[in-house]
């Protein structure tokens, strides 16, 4: 999980350990590239493709990892 948490902090632009749960994903870079380059970091993690729509309208990390889990 940790490599996921890093490749956020990547696509988000901020440091590894501001990615917590609790992240509101609307304080930073959450836009439609984002969205895409999280698909493409979910899919070569955890060989998983989410929906871009979901992932849109997630509003914290919680939410990111909840659409993950629910794909598990």
């Amino acid at each position: 999980m940790q490599e996921f948490f890093n490749g956020m902090a990547d696509i988000l632009e901020i440091d590894a350990d501001k990615v917590v749960p609790e992240l509101k994903l609307g304080d930073y870079a959450w836009d439609s590239l984002a969205i895409i380059s999280t698909i493409a970091l979910v899919d070569d993690l955890f060989d998983q493709m989410l929906e871009g729509q979901a992932l849109a309208k997630c509003e914290t990390m919680a939410d990111v990892l909840a659409l993950i889990a629910v794909k598990v």
